[in-house]
């Protein structure tokens, strides 16, 4: 009986070192640079969301926060890095839809998205769009493409940020919808799927509004119908997939901040507070509405809920659509 109410006191003096050790931490965090594992190439949606949200944070921290590029593997090799990452509150991970995927695509992951990281917050959610090359396609609605498609097939290529992301089984999902055949093309990221979409090397791409409407706005892309429930207001013309006569046709994306596994709560906690601060200024709610996606507050388990629920949703989609890794 002695023994146990000794160990059972040592527990919670331990217990209670921990807490004060964390939120020591946590008052002198940070003092020096963080860094986001971003894991695509520069350029994409990913990067849309990152960037501007590292100089928000940089501002408030007063310390610089750096974006670190890692592609490969539809977002996994990233992935990986971070999740093996010193557990200090210096190194996040920004992910994506496209790792909710994964687990359903890639059998042998290193690491476990659900287990691996802890979910900080949701921080944009864009829906994806269906955009063209306008001198590669001369379809000028959804429509149209959908009929050219149909009379051409196996021609037509789309390009995807990489097998198993949202673009690709965005491809998957409206080849099944329209029965079409249109051959995949992965890249090292949206990024460079845009850049070849806009050479004219792929003419067509299911893409996150995130990375897309930069170019759709200076008319070097054609956008055909957003593949949302509702109308984009940074894009009030643009024709949601079901008004443009494709019904059921609604894939999202979204980017979320995750940290290692083991990162102290109290940085954890205190990184969601300047988040939800950054997320209220001026410059993100402008950068976020240009790029078609609202301003979430989904945070901590809340956020944690919602990938687990994405993983299970694209494992039924990936199943159902007997999609593989190309």
């Amino acid at each position: 009986m002695k023994s146990r109410v000794v160990r059972y006191a040592l527990l919670t003096l331990m217990a209670g070192i921990s807490v004060i050790t964390s939120q020591a931490q946590a008052q002198s965090w940070p003092d020096k640079p963080i860094t986001f594992i971003v894991p695509f190439a520069a350029g994409g949606g990913t990067d849309a969301f990152a960037r501007p949200l590292a100089a928000q944070l940089d501002t408030q921290l007063g310390k610089r926060v750096l974006i670190e590029n890692r592609a490969g593997a539809g977002g996994t090799v990233g992935a990986s890095l971070a999740s093996k990452a010193a557990p200090d509150g210096y190194t996040f991970f920004m992910g994506a839809a496209h790792h909710a995927i994964a687990p359903s695509l890639y059998p042998n992951l290193d690491y476990n998205f659900e287990k691996d990281f802890i979910a900080v917050a949701l921080v944009a959610r864009p829906p994806q769009v269906v955009v063209v090359n306008p001198d590669k396609v001369a379809a000028k609605t959804l429509a149209e493409f959908i009929a050219y498609a149909k009379a051409n097939p196996g021609k037509l290529n789309y390009g995807s940020a990489g097998a198993g992301t949202t673009h690709h089984l965005a491809g998957e999902l409206f080849k099944i919808l329209t029965k079409t055949n249109i051959q995949h093309v992965p890249y090292r990221g949206a990024g460079p799927a845009m850049q070849d979409l806009i050479a004219g090397h792929v003419p067509v791409v299911f893409d996150g509004l995130g990375s897309s409407a930069g170019p759709v706005r200076a008319g070097q892309l054609r956008a055909l119908a957003v593949a949302a429930p509702k109308r984009v207001p940074a894009f009030p013309d643009l024709p949601t997939a079901a008004e443009a006569g494709l019904a059921g046709y609604e894939v999202s994306t979204w980017y979320g901040l995750f940290a290692p596994k083991n990162t102290p709560p109290a940085i954890v906690e205190q990184m969601v507070k300047e988040l939800r601060k950054a997320m209220q200024t001026p410059a993100i709610k402008e950068a976020w509405e240009r790029n078609g996606s609202d301003v979430p507050d989904v945070t901590g388990p809340a956020f944690a809920k919602m990938v687990s629920s994405e993983v299970e949703r694209w494992r039924k989609v990936v199943t159902e659509a007997n999609v593989k890794l190309d």
